[in-house]
């Protein structure tokens, strides 16, 4: 297919973006295996990308319309369709040149309703993809992430200390116990395997690792380690270099919400998107999370 048919190809959706790197940065983050399926959803509000597993995981890549350069939307309603994750990582990998802001346009639907691919940088060269798609074959499930009470039970730990703990709790096959205990404030990760291995994250003496802390009573539950290494194992290290924090929270019934933010700034900018009042443009952002199902139904413990 020439580009002049890319062209004239009339499609719900057609966006720019000027780092290619940063959105694979974030689609990498939900990679957690190498044959993976995802759901990518349209709408005149921005794309969402949904990765999910055998009804226990889930994660969301959110990329709001500001974060394009050009975001020109004419669908009705929300269309929606699947690609293989993995195919689509490595396609706009092929786009990206370390230390180059490459530009990059994206249509869809093409005339087989293919998601469509192409270099915006110059008009004399042009590298353009086809990524297949196909229709869902299942409907995502319903996370129904509600409060666990009036009081939030959420922290904010800093990214890189949250993967180094759950790597360091490895137990494949077992549980990781989280527990938060509001006096003294702290949260704790619990490895069970042939023995026991503990991680305390303690709000007050250190407060540079447990940047947040709301917790009104004590609360307990277990979830596979697989699942919740999953939440950390593709970590960007754009993240980690940023000092970034990541947001846990626990809903109702154990439901685990763990929120990352990854940088989606030109290269050139990467350091500077924070304005001179200290504000940091969420334009540039891209917001990622992952819901995981706790092993038991109820294992809360309250004071």
């Amino acid at each position: 297919m020439s580009s002049s048919a890319i062209e004239a190809d009339t499609s719900d959706l057609v966006c720019q973006l000027d780092n290619v790197q940063g959105i694979v940065d974030a689609l990498s983050t939900v990679r957690w295996k190498r044959h993976q399926d995802a759901v990518v959803e349209l709408s005149e509000h921005g794309i969402v990308l949904i990765v999910e597993e055998t009804g226990c995981l889930q994660a969301k890549v959110y990329l709001q319309k500001e974060l394009f350069i050009r975001y020109e939307y004419t669908a009705q309603g929300r269309p929606r369709f699947g690609l293989s994750l993995g195919l689509f990582v490595d396609c706009l990998n092929t786009f990206s040149v370390p230390g180059h802001s490459s530009t990059i346009e994206i249509r869809y639907p093409g005339p087989d309703m293919q998601l469509l691919i192409k270099s915006a940088d110059s008009l004399d060269d042009c590298i353009y993809a086809e990524i297949r798609t196909r229709i869902p074959e299942t409907i995502s499930w319903d996370y129904n992430f509600e409060p666990a009470g009036s009081t939030p039970l959420s922290f904010t730990v800093k990214s890189a200390a949250l993967k180094e703990a759950i790597d360091d709790l490895e137990w494949p096959g077992s549980c990781i116990q989280i527990i938060l205990k509001p006096v003294p404030p702290s949260v704790t990760f619990r490895g069970e395997g042939h023995g026991d291995l503990q991680i305390d994250f303690m709000y007050y003496a250190n407060t540079d690792l447990l940047i947040a802390f709301h917790c009104d009573h004590q609360v307990s539950y277990r979830y596979k380690y697989k699942f919740l290494r999953a939440t950390t194992s593709n970590m960007p290290s754009s993240v980690t270099k940023d000092n970034r924090g990541s947001k846990l929270t626990i809903g109702r019934g154990g439901m685990l919400k763990v929120q990352h933010l990854v940088s989606v700034a030109r290269p050139s900018t990467s350091h500077q998107h924070i304005d001179s009042a200290g504000y940091q443009q969420p334009s540039r952002i891209a917001y990622i999370e992952f819901f995981v199902k706790p092993e038991e139904d109820e294992d809360t413990v309250n004071d």
